[in-house]
């Protein structure tokens, strides 16, 4: 099971509820550190500092040996140093996520699969489902022959070393440190730990992340981020095609007739929801498949741990999404503890009138791209009436323990049957016996589009 045990958090449910002037204090820190004026200002200051000390355009790749995301990322360096004018700096790391990655080895597991089912959307590959982590004398050997590399060298190798280290063929990858060289044991094991406590000291935890003038790129998802801001630098080799867009949001043209159910586990409190969750309704919507919405409380109020960077990086790579997309994002009025409730004690009565949707649609609008009070009644009813709902007859509702059992249930089904934890989260399933589908991620959402596109077809 996945939830946290009790031992570590007796109270899941009410753990983090902040009092009404820290949450206005944390919406403002929120807000400034997502101010687009002070990113650029940010972004020109760096760009200011490399062109005076005449330094090249530098990228720094942190490469972890076990994770299924730097392998993809991986697969892209060669392309990267092809396309843009750039130094890429690479980083050897040991796994570093601790509370920023609960649940290593639920993480590892899924990892790999999410891995293997993107890979070929991006013209990469993942070696099957790579049922088991590469051995630990193999990364060992592996972090022998990158550590001996150059930085050119190691754009060159990493990938071949990392194939070979996850579909386990140690002959191979011996011949390959005969060949190449290596350094000792004690050496790499240095480049390891050095390596490591820089990101962590930097402020991240993920393997597979690029940063370039300050800013993090998390994994093959995010470099299309990073190629817009090297464009925006000037860094672009003429006539050099992109390197990893993401892929579009596609559904076909075929609609389905209701024999395929997307379910959706959205959070009020996470911004990825935010941006996502009205165009994974309009998804199915428009694809004709059958949504059933099924909402749980924030990670923080399930007792998942997290931290201070995390948030930070959440919350600002959000922007940088939802500017991608075209969507708002900003002002921000966190929504942490009690406003949530308020909000889930309402939804019942929301769905009974057919407006379950429009209410959490509403809310994340209001907390996520209006700054509106929400942990006020006034706020509330703000909410209510622009999910097309009669204050009057949601008031007797708020407050209410309706709401628990379901949402209870919905976090039993995300955590134990799909062996998911994050938001947003989607299940799909049908038509008939198919095995379900699943997926989690904001960025997995063009994912899912893919997903029901096969299975319209197979079913046409």
């Amino acid at each position: 099971m996945l939830e946290p045990s009790k031992k570590d958090n007796p109270n899941p449910s009410i753990t983090v509820d902040p009092p009404k002037p820290i949450r206005v204090l944390m919406s403002l820190m929120l807000n400034r550190m997502m101010d687009p004026v002070r990113l650029q200002k940010q972004r020109d200051a760096s760009e200011a500092e490399r062109q005076k000390s005449g330094a090249p355009h530098r990228v720094e790749y942190f490469h972890q040996l076990d994770d299924p995301y730097s392998h993809l990322s991986a697969q892209k360096l060669t392309e990267l140093a092809a396309a843009y004018d750039i130094e890429i700096v690479p980083h050897l790391i040991n796994a570093t996520g601790g509370k920023n990655q609960p649940y290593p080895e639920d993480l590892a597991s899924y990892a790999r699969r999410d891995a293997a089912a993107v890979a070929p959307h991006y013209n990469v590959s993942f070696p099957g489902n790579a049922g088991t982590l590469p051995r630990d004398d193999d990364r060992l050997l592996a972090a022998q022959i990158l550590a001996a590399a150059s930085p050119a060298d190691f754009v060159d190798r990493v990938a071949p070393v990392s194939d070979l280290l996850w579909v386990g063929d140690h002959s191979a990858l011996q011949a390959l440190a005969d060949e190449l060289g290596t350094v000792n044991d004690k050496e790499a094991l240095n480049r390891l730990a050095e390596d490591s406590a820089l990101l962590q000291k930097e402020g991240h935890y993920s393997g597979g992340t690029f940063r370039y003038a300050g800013e993090w790129f998390w994994g093959i998802d995010r470099l299309y981020h990073l190629e817009a801001r090297l464009k925006e630098r000037g860094a672009h080799k003429e006539s050099a095609a992109p390197v990893a867009n993401r892929p579009p949001l596609d559904w076909g043209a075929t609609k389905d007739t209701g024999t395929i159910t997307l379910e959706v586990f959205p959070s009020l409190r996470s911004p990825y929801t935010a941006i996502i969750f009205d165009k994974a309704c309009e998804l199915a919507d428009e694809s004709g498949v059958k949504l059933v919405v099924r909402p749980v409380l924030p990670m923080v109020m399930r007792g998942v741990p997290g931290t201070q960077n995390k948030g930070r990086y959440i919350f600002s790579d959000t922007k940088r999404e939802a500017d991608a997309m075209g969507v708002g994002y900003g002002p921000v009025y966190d929504p942490i503890g009690e406003p949530v409730r308020r909000a889930y004690s309402l939804f019942p009565w929301a769905a009974s009138q057919d407006k379950g949707r429009e209410l959490l649609s509403a809310f994340l609008d209001a907390a996520f791209r209006k700054a509106v009070r929400i942990d006020t009644d006034r706020g509330m009813k703000k909410v209510v009436e622009a999910a097309g709902l009669s204050w009057k007859e949601a008031k007797p509702h708020l407050g209410s323990d309706t709401w628990k059992a379901e949402v209870a249930e919905n976090q039993r089904v995300m955590t134990e049957d799909m062996q998911l934890w994050g938001v947003p989260s989607f299940r799909i399933s049908g038509p008939g016996s198919e095995p379900d589908f699943t997926a989690w991620g904001q960025d997995r959402l063009w994912l899912v589009a893919a997903e029901i596109k096969k299975r319209i077809a197979e079913n046409s």
